[in-house]
Parts: structure tokens; C-alpha cells; sequence
């Protein structure tokens, strides 16, 4: 039976009313899903049914999600991440900071590191830079959001897996897809924290406490490894995806690499290269805690991706889009941009558009499937900070932000979101159609 649009609409509304409680995520998206059937006309029994049976279409990318978490857990806990992001710093210097920050948050993300990890990773060494420069806090932390946005769109993380598990594509090809837009949005970050530069100054700390946090930046710094070696993980697991569609070609099955396989071997060579085989089992056990949060979460946007694609509104999308005069392809971002805006999260709000509408998009629309991806991704990154999801107080604890000032942010970081999403519609929807 269909569950009717308002059900679905009731789920949701219930959903972000739980996480804003601080309910746990995913208990809010099952518990959402549940009441969302019901209100929808469905009987409990039913509802359930359709809530695992739209678990069960994320369990492929739930399993691709888990294993990247040996490549995540090695960069982060050998140090490999905080290695990458000082040595990108410092080639760029003082006079180039807010380039650097943004430049080094976005390759952590494009490497495969959590948005907010990479955040929390650069943070301390922006806050060195902020009272070296009399940068404030406002613009240091816009830059790294601005360039997590960036490197987020084509990076191999669980939002990316999410995307490309759904509608069937390679996925070095979708983290392709979103280069020039990353590109874009990077430029435009550095534009706007340079204007925020100007008008907001950061307090200096006293002098003492500004020596004593330096001494702890330096102690922890000698124990990291060199940048050569941190950066082999990464680069392996790309090589190895990026091979794939070439060994496809000449049908070399044993080298046709999956993300389930390549990003743990990634892992393992980037653990090896930077001499610290014999931690690999911690860095594997600290990786698969980071990731199965994230695993468990998607397992929830399952249920309540399964209850909206059961229900009415992909037609009632249709219908707007079709009285509003907007062609069918700007179902993709515009459900990228509304489900992240729900969940708060680019993993969720990917997951939960990508398997809602991925049918709609390409047989009733006539998307093609790259296409729909890369514009339901880009748009999940337009509202995934707002305050009912963690990444919003993640980043603001990282540089020691109030409540209020990491509100203030809101505006300008939704406008990366829209400059990402906009650039990838006209490539996507009007240029390469």
C-alpha cells in the first residue's frame, strides 16, 4: 500500500523534533519512520516491513562504509592527518593562512577523513594562526567549513559511498563529477573569510598561555610521522580506485578494486609506509568505532528513506516541479538540499535522497545516473550544519565559539553549500545533459 505524503512529511517532522532533543540520530529516524508510516495509513505491521526493507537497500553501502574505516583510523590516530594539515600550512606561510586552512581542511575530506574530524584535526594550528595573524575565530573557521565543503563533494566518505552504492556508479568516477564545483567553492570560501578578515580581529591570549600551547603544538608535533609517509595511505586507495574502471576495460578482474577492498588496503600500506605496523590493530579498532556510528546511522536513514519512497511524495514532488515550470533534474539537489536540512548530516541527507528518489530521478525523469548523484551530493551539503545535527557543535567547540557566534556562521556556510550545488546543477542539469 502507499503511504501518503503527509505521513511521510509527519515522519520526518517527528525525526528532527527528536534529534533537536538530542535524541540519538538514528533512534530519531527509526522512530520518525514508524510514526511516519502510520500517520501515513499504514498498519504497524506494514510500516515495519517497509522500514527493513529500506535498511536492507542500504546495507551495501553500509558495508563499504565500514571497511574505510581502516583507512580512517590509521590517518587518524598515527597522526598522519595532523602531519598533512601543518605541512600544507606551512608552505603556504602566515600571509596566505586562511588559503592554507581552507586548502589543508579540504584535502583531509578529499582524502576520506570525516568533515568534522578534518575540522577538529586543523583546529589547534588555526588557532596558532589566528593570534600569530590577529585573525578571528569567525574567519578561521569559516575557512576550514568552507574548504570541508569542498573536499566533502569529492571525497571517498560514506556520503560519496552512499551516492554511488544507490545509483550504481563507479566511485572515483562521482568523486570526479564534483571537481570543478569543489574548485569553485574553495575560491569562493577564500573570498569571503578574506572579507570577514577585515572587519573582525581575534583576542590575543596572554602571553604566557600563548607559550605553553605552542610548547604542547611542538612536543606533539615530534612525534608525527614525515608527510611522505602520511600521504601513501590515501594515495594507494585512490590509485587503486581510480585503476578500477581501467582494469574494467581490459577485464583484469583481479585488480578491479572495490571500496570495500581498496580503502582498507590504502590503510594498510599508509600504516606500513609511516613504520607503525605494529599499532595497526588499535588503529583498525579506533577506525571501526568512528565508523560504526555513522554505519548504525545510516541504518536508520534506511528505515525512513524506505517509508518516503513508499509513500506519495516523490509524486508530489513531481507535481511541483511540473506546476512550478522547473525541469525534472532539480528533483536531485533540491532533494539533497531538504534531506540534509532534516538530518543535519551529508551522510544522512545523501542516503535518504539518493534512496528515496533514485528511481524517480532516472526512469520517470529521465536522469542520467552520474548525473543525479552528483547534484543530490552537492545539495547535501547546503543545510548538514545546522544546529539539531553534531557538526554544528563540533566545529564551533573545536576553536571555543558560543553558542551565539557559531549561529552567526550559519548564513555564510549555507551560501558555500548553495555555490556547490549551484555549479554542479548547471554542469550536471544544463551543460552535460
Amino acid at each position: 500500500m502507499e503511504i501518503s505524503a503527509w505521513g511521510a512529511i509527519g515522519g520526518l517532522v517527528v525525526a528532527i523534533i527528536l534529534i533537536v532533543f538530542r535524541v540519538v540520530p538514528a533512534y530519531s529516524l527509526i522512530a520518525g519512520a514508524f510514526i511516519g508510516g502510520l500517520l501515513g495509513g499504514a498498519d504497524p505491521q506494514t510500516t515495519i516491513k517497509i522500514m527493513i526493507s529500506g535498511a536492507q537497500g542500504i546495507i551495501p553501502a553500509t558495508m563499504r562504509i565500514v571497511t574505510a574505516g581502516v583507512l580512517v583510523g590509521i590517518l587518524i590516530e598515527s597522526g598522519a592527518t595532523s602531519r598533512i594539515a601543518a605541512t600544507i600550512i606551512r608552505w603556504f606561510g602566515s600571509q596566505q593562512a586562511l588559503l592554507a586552512l581552507a586548502i589543508a581542511t579540504m584535502f583531509l575530506t578529499a582524502v576520506g577523513v570525516f568533515i568534522d574530524i578534518a575540522v577538529l584535526t586543523v583546529a589547534p594550528i588555526a588557532l596558532e594562526v589566528a593570534r600569530e595573524t590577529g585573525y578571528s575565530r569567525f574567519a578561521v573557521l569559516f575557512a576550514m567549513i568552507g574548504g570541508g565543503k569542498a573536499g566533502n563533494v569529492i571525497s571517498p566518505n560514506p556520503n560519496t559511498i552512499a551516492a554511488a552504492e544507490k545509483f550504481n556508479l563507479e566511485l572515483p568516477t562521482l568523486m570526479a563529477a564534483n571537481i570543478i564545483p569543489a574548485i569553485i567553492g574553495l575560491a569562493a570560501t577564500i573570498i569571503i573569510a578574506n572579507q570577514i578578515r577585515r572587519f573582525q580581529k581575534q583576542s590575543v591570549k596572554n602571553p604566557q598561555e600563548k607559550k605553553e600551547e605552542n610548547s604542547t603544538v611542538a612536543e606533539s608535533k615530534t612525534e608525527l610521522p614525515s608527510f611522505g609517509a602520511a600521504i601513501v595511505g590515501p594515495l594507494t586507495a585512490i590509485l587503486l580506485l581510480v585503476f578500477r574502471p581501467v582494469s574494467e576495460i581490459f577485464h583484469w578482474s583481479l585488480f578491479q578494486f572495490d571500496p570495500l577492498i581498496a580503502l582498507p588496503i590504502g590503510g594498510v600500506v599508509g600504516c606500513l609506509a609511516m613504520g607503525k605496523h605494529r599499532l595497526i590493530g588499535y588503529y583498525m579498532a579506533a577506525g571501526l568505532n568512528r565508523m560504526s556510528g555513522v554505519a548504525i546511522l545510516l541504518l536508520g536513514t534506511g528505515t525512513i528513506a524506505g517509508i518516503i519512497g513508499g509513500s506519495t511524495l516523490t509524486l508530489a514532488f513531481q507535481n511541483f516541479l511540473a506546476t512550478t515550470g522547473l525541469p525534472g533534474f532539480m528533483l536531485a539537489p533540491i532533494s539533497g538540499i531538504l534531506m540534509s536540512g532534516a538530518t543535519a548530516s551529508t551522510t544522512a541527507g545523501t542516503a535518504v535522497a539518493a534512496s528515496t528518489f533514485h528511481d524517480t530521478l532516472i526512469v520517470t525523469m529521465g536522469v542520467a545516473p552520474l548525473a543525479a548523484a552528483a547534484m543530490i551530493h552537492a545539495g547535501a551539503t547546503v543545510l548538514d550544519h545546522l544546529p539539531h545535527g553534531s557538526f554544528f557543535h563540533v566545529t564551533g567547540g573545536s576553536v571555543g565559539m558560543t553558542l551565539n557566534e557559531r549561529l552567526r556562521l550559519i548564513p555564510l556556510e549555507t551560501a558555500i553549500g548553495f555555490v556547490l550545488v549551484t555549479v554542479s546543477t548547471l554542469l550536471h542539469g544544463f551543460l552535460f545533459r
